[in-house]
């Protein structure tokens, strides 16, 4: 009998399974002839004799988890990896019409000569981290009935698999607490696999599930630290869901389970009436009096499990406090969006949407979910200053979970003085400093991911975080991070629900973009704003967008330095990316420069550099007018819908003719409609009226 499920596991998948230092070790341990006498039993059991006197044994069924060693070391050993290796060797050497490994010796003298495979054969899909070919060292491996060739893309469902099988990998309690969830309900995210990412995968709201080996359950991967069994099984239902009811689609958002969700829309409502009083006495007049009503509010949406809506109304509290401290945080545009954002979530689930309430509420998101160890991979940071402190929001990529996590630290003005990006890129944090953390290979027994997906490190005597340099080794990231096409990724980013009803993550839009070509950089001295075309190797052009500030002077010199090839070619650039007027637009974080990582905001330097000027940009009409149709809302939100001056409601309706004019009919109707409602004692009908104008035009302009 041939173990399928060993000869499936390469180093990538062990590294996530285990940690890549194990799977090093165990690959140096067979390289230098500490490879183990093995036997297989009849039921497919592998028992391994190693040259230090310890037995390991790997059953069928269950995994590396399952697996025993005399060793007596906790959980995956390093024994048990040296099995797999030589168990594959083994395979890769034994004649392919042969007999099989039953009792066979790898560490001992051959029984005869090797004879090659006569069938296909197809090379390991080692990789640096695992053992390094080399003389004698088979390089193939004999395809088996059943197992995907290493390295070979495979079409195929966890979906597929039964309940009986299921229960047997996860264990009998952890699938009678899956069932117990299945019965509430749950949305996940079906990530489907292809020749590019071939791992499928399911997002839950606890966390990302992994498939890391075709067929074989017992290798699934949930990131979570906890409920990870538990985990394996939703995910297998969601799979079976969308293959069901969203056949053919490279993602899926499904509902599982349970009955029509209730949602306690009387919290709801109380959100929405206290962000309408806000809009109504605007932040010019919302004073001290409104804190008591934002924190009993916000106990109501903790209670009643409604994450985005309490999310939402922290960042209208932030806004309010910025502007009470007279705080460079605080920004108008931003107060209207979080006032808009509440109705639109509490519309979109009395009205019934296309997106589950689940998604537009966040009703499934637990606050904080301790994570298992983590590889995480630095982009590079953002510095912000306000009047009060310096704010550092570091992101790192989760190749486990093809998502990007941001860590957050703040400094009081008063303590660190007056300071630049490159100042705080020496302070410490998670053990290191800033500047190493930004682009940097992490490995983590201590992360927690908050359900805005910002990470924090848990301190303890047993939790570990180790930071090692990174060489802008970007390729290796999934495709929910890496693009390598910025045309689909434009088809994508058009596909979202509006970003007011969209979960509310932190680094939702940060991307990695492989540069193919630098095609034109530029620098717009009047906007203090450097841009620069770079287009994909598979597709797509977009613009580098960076604007000039005061507390990094020096980013836009190391941006365009980087970009010119003062560090070597430009390979990947990272950034939060969006729709512009004219294409796909990047707010620069980093750029990988051969096996340099170039962090723009945390450059040293006074930024007294030569930038050469960019051509003038079309004039758009359109975005001119959305532009001003959406300031003169802000305006109305931070001036007060009650104290807006008499010339006000004839400034609406100009606007609307401008939007008219350009072809945005509706949006100009909303806007005369809301100048309609302006009256001595504007009411609920006034906040409605901005409402829909707000989320008119936001939309449209998103749509671009």
């Amino acid at each position: 009998m041939v173990r399928a499920d060993l000869l499936a596991l390469t180093p990538e998948v062990l590294a996530t399974l285990t940690n890549r230092g194990l799977v090093k070790r165990a690959g140096r341990a067979v390289d230098g002839g500490e490879a183990p006498a093995l036997r297989t039993d009849d039921d497919g059991t592998v028992h391994a004799d190693h040259p230090d006197g310890v037995h390991s044994s790997l059953p069928p069924a269950g995994g590396l988890g399952a697996g025993s060693c005399s060793c007596g070391a906790p959980g995956i050993c390093r024994h048990l990896l040296v099995l797999v290796f030589a168990y594959q060797r083994q395979i890769a050497a034994a004649p392919a019409a042969g007999p099989g490994p039953s009792a066979t010796t790898v560490g001992g003298p051959p029984t005869g000569d090797p004879v090659p495979p006569s069938s296909e054969v197809v090379a390991e899909a080692r990789g640096a981290s695992g053992p390094a070919a080399g003389p004698g060292r088979p390089t193939t491996a004999v395809p088996v009935a059943g197992a995907a060739a290493p390295g070979r893309f495979e079409t195929w469902s966890p979906g597929d698999v039964t309940d009986e099988a299921l229960a047997e990998a996860v264990g009998g309690s952890a699938f009678a607490a899956a069932r117990r969830r299945h019965r509430r309900g749950y949305v996940a995210r079906v990530r489907r696999p292809t020749a590019e990412d071939p791992v499928p995968q399911v997002e839950l709201p606890t966390g990302t599930v992994r498939f890391l080996v075709p067929h074989q359950i017992a290798f699934a991967h949930a990131d979570a630290a906890d409920g990870g069994p538990e985990a394996v099984a939703l995910a297998v239902w969601a799979y079976r869901v969308a293959d069901r009811e969203r056949p053919g689609l490279r993602e899926a958002q499904v509902r599982i389970g349970g009955g029509t969700s209730e949602v306690d829309v009387a919290v709801l409502d109380r959100a929405v009436a206290l962000a309408g009083e806000v809009l109504l006495a605007g932040a010019v007049h919302t004073g001290a009096g409104a804190a008591a009503p934002l924190a009993a509010a916000r106990r109501d949406l903790d209670a009643a499990g409604l994450r985005w809506p309490l999310l939402a109304l922290d960042e209208l509290a932030a806004q309010l406090d910025a502007y009470a401290a007279r705080g460079a945080r605080y920004r108008p545009a931003q107060l209207a969006e979080v006032l808009a954002e509440l109705p639109a979530r509490r519309r979109a689930v009395v009205n019934r949407g296309a997106s589950p309430v689940e998604r537009v509420l966040g009703t499934d998101e637990p606050a904080e979910t301790p994570l298992r160890r983590q590889r995480l991979t630095g982009l590079g940071a953002r510095v912000r200053e306000s009047a009060d402190e310096f704010t550092v929001e570091v992101f790192l990529a989760q190749p486990a979970g093809a998502g990007v996590l941001v860590l957050r630290r703040d400094w009081p003005r008063a303590d660190v003085g007056r300071v630049t990006g490159h100042d705080l890129a020496g302070r410490r944090v998670a053990g290191t400093t800033v500047g190493a953390l930004a682009g940097a290979n992490v490995v983590t027994e201590s992360a927690v991911r908050g359900a805005s997906g910002r990470i924090r490190f848990a301190t303890g005597r047993i939790a570990r975080t180790t930071v090692s340099p990174g060489a802008g080794s970007w390729g290796e990231l999934p495709p929910g991070v890496l693009v390598q096409d910025l045309d689909a990724l434009g088809t994508a980013l058009a596909e979202l629900p509006p970003r007011p009803l969209r979960p509310r993550t932190d680094a939702e839009s940060v991307r990695v973009v492989e540069i193919g070509e630098v095609r034109a950089v530029g620098y717009a001295a009047g906007e203090q704003r450097l841009d620069a075309v770079v287009a994909a190797p598979s597709g797509g052009t977009a613009t580098i967008s960076a604007v000039h500030r005061s507390v990094c002077p020096a980013a836009l010199d190391s941006l365009a330095a980087a970009l010119a090839g003062a560090h070597g070619t430009p390979r990947y650039v990272s950034g939060a990316v969006r729709r512009g007027a004219g294409g796909l637009v990047i707010e620069p974080l980093a750029v990988v420069a051969d096996r340099t990582v170039v962090v723009p905001d945390l450059a040293p330097g006074t930024g007294d550099g030569t930038l050469a000027g960019a051509n003038a940009e079309p004039s758009d009409a359109v975005d001119a007018a959305l532009r001003e149709g959406l300031g003169l809302l802000a305006q109305a939100a931070h001036a007060g819908l009650r104290h807006l001056p008499a010339g006000f409601p004839d400034r609406l309706r100009a606007s609307g003719a401008a939007l008219a004019a350009a072809g945005l009919d509706r949006c100009g109707a909303a806007l005369r409609a809301l100048a309609g409602t302006l009256g001595p004692a504007p009411g609920d009908a006034a906040v409605n009226a901005w409402v829909d104008a707000q989320l008119r035009l936001l939309v449209t302009a998103e749509s671009r």
